[in-house]
């Protein structure tokens, strides 16, 4: 099953100790400039995840974002989706207004099991939804040997 990372609900306040402590530690150009900590997304997709005897398909809500703009990489048995939804542009003459759709950067990291085919997994947009497919390796299936004699 995939697992995402930093889930929880002190998932972000470990997330934020951890920016402080790099900034006290005298790293803060790095943490400055990490983009694959959660505290510097300013939004999360909601994303659905299907699991079949083939393949794994992730589902992520990311509705006005180009999926061209989104970035999917795979590093060392973790699946991070990012990137960032702009914000609307202000109409002339509005009086009063109210914003529910959040805009900004967002980031999603997922645990991978050893089982998948990294190498073959892909990515496309359509509507509003981005599909990531991640087939999993064939498994070896135990074959009978015969003895020779």
């Amino acid at each position: 099953m995939i697992r995402e990372r930093n889930f929880g609900p002190w998932a972000m306040h470990r997330e934020l100790v951890n920016e402080l402590n790099r900034y006290v530690n005298g790293d803060s150009a790095a943490a400055a400039n990490d983009a694959s900590s959660g505290a510097t997304a300013d939004w999360a997709p909601a994303v659905d995840i299907a699991e079949y005897p083939d393949r794994f398909v992730l589902h992520a809500d990311v509705p006005g974002v180009d999926p061209a703009s989104i970035e999917v990489t795979l590093e060392k048995g973790v699946l991070i989706l990012s990137g960032s939804r702009d914000k609307a542009v202000d109409a002339a003459n509005v009086e009063r207004r109210r914003v529910e759709r959040a805009h900004g950067r967002f980031f999603r990291r997922f645990s991978l099991p050893d089982t998948v085919d990294s190498e073959a997994v892909s990515a496309r947009g359509s509507n509003g939804v981005l599909e990531v497919v991640i087939p999993k390796r064939p498994t070896a299936q135990p074959r009978r040997i015969s003895v020779a004699h």
